[in-house]
């Protein structure tokens, strides 16, 4: 029954892609002059953008190459474009709809039909490749955001706590050596006592990682008081299993539904992702099993891919949770549907005793663009208080 459900839903999706493609394809087709040479470049090159990425992910399973890699980079960039493809050509057409009313084309396109479907087509498109080229740079420039924060309880010998956190790493063709190495360096430049990473280190398939030695990197991450993990969704889309064996053979303590006692000092807790139950069939465990060993006098920091049921969280007590995988929608418009799904969809919040942050994260999955934040990892600097 799940592998029909699967196939259902893959069929959908791959319909929706096709029609997606088909509209902005024949919108863009209307627009070239007819008996012209152009169509016939332009038919071409669209197949080839359009089915890149689909060719891209069945060549990683079967022909991981420097052939895979040029569709892979293809087929994203595809994705982000395509994206903005479809919202612009959506708006035209909506004004376009509105022109037939009332008179409502701005006054400096041209009036004869031909030329101005030309023109809107050269602007349409050079807008979507200037946008996809910003977020492209934008995406492989991360920033240190530091956040400062107090949690009403004594730790032990601790006044003081400063954390590394990063998310949504999504290691793989996309974030490859450089940017892993990039985001080792800067993690270690900030000298924390503790690293943690708050899901999807790993992009679904392990292969890239395995074929960059990816791990290497990781190893060269130091802190004092240890480098830890959870598994995010995409662990579990890709298997798990193997992710987190590769990840602890390279310096990764993973937190699979554990509480641990740090230096004497607090509690560090790490929950499985929802996506266990879902793909592996088994379900995380509960708050309460969770933290049932776990001494609620001393702070208590947890590590949850998806920041779900907020209030749970603060009702079981947790000082502090990390959080990731919103990506904050990532590419303009997107944040706004994330910010109806999630409580926070990027940021700091605070509910009843217990502080949430949930970062956008350091790479991202599918385009390699960022419209509408900065990648990045946090700082946290956490001062310890008697309440």
């Amino acid at each position: 029954m799940r592998n029909i459900s699967f196939f259902v839903f893959f069929g959908i999706v791959i319909l929706v892609y096709f029609l997606i493609n088909y509209y902005i394809y024949i919108r863009g087709w209307q627009a070239l002059p007819v008996n012209s040479g152009i169509r016939s470049w332009y038919r071409w090159i669209f197949i080839f953008l359009a089915s890149s990425y689909l060719i891209a992910r069945i060549l990683e399973r079967i022909w991981l190459s420097h052939v895979s890699d040029v569709f892979t980079w293809t087929g994203s960039f595809w994705l982000g474009i395509m994206f903005y493809l479809l919202l612009l050509v959506a708006f035209i057409d909506l004004i376009r709809l509105l022109h037939h009313f009332a008179p409502v084309y701005p006054f400096f396109l041209p009036s004869g039909p031909a030329r101005l479907k030309l023109t809107v087509f050269v602007i349409t498109l050079s807008t979507v490749i200037i946008t996809a080229v910003i977020g492209y740079i934008n995406a492989i420039s991360p920033v240190i955001k530091t956040i400062e924060l107090t949690i009403p309880k004594t730790a032990g010998h601790r006044s003081t706590l400063t954390i590394a956190m990063a998310s949504d790493i999504h290691m793989g063709t996309l974030v490859g050596p450089r940017r892993t190495k990039k985001m080792a360096a800067m993690i270690n430049r900030q000298k924390p006592d503790l690293v943690v990473f708050a899901g999807d280190l790993v992009d679904e398939e392990l292969a890239p990682v395995l074929r960059f030695d990816l791990g290497r990197e990781l190893n060269k991450i130091s802190a004092p008081l240890g480098v830890y993990a959870v598994t995010g969704n995409h662990e579990y889309i890709g298997g798990a299993g193997k992710a987190k064996k590769y990840l602890k053979d390279h310096g990764i303590i993973m937190l699979e539904d554990t509480s641990l006692l740090i230096d004497n000092s607090f509690y560090l807790a790490g929950r499985e992702d929802r996506m266990k139950n879902r793909i592996a069939g088994q379900p995380r465990k509960s708050l309460g099993d969770l933290l049932c060993q776990t001494d609620m006098t001393k702070p208590v920091i947890m590590l949850d891919h998806q920041p779900f049921d907020l209030d749970s969280v603060a009702a079981a007590g947790v000082d502090l949770q990390l959080s990731g995988h919103t990506h904050h929608g990532q590419l303009w418009p997107l944040n706004y549907i994330t910010r109806a799904l999630y409580e926070v969809s990027m940021g700091y919040k605070k509910n009843g005793k217990t502080q949430f942050y949930v970062s956008p994260g350091y790479g991202g999955w599918g385009p390699p663009m960022r419209t509408n934040s900065r990648p990045e990892i946090v700082l946290l600097r956490i001062s310890f208080k008697t309440p």
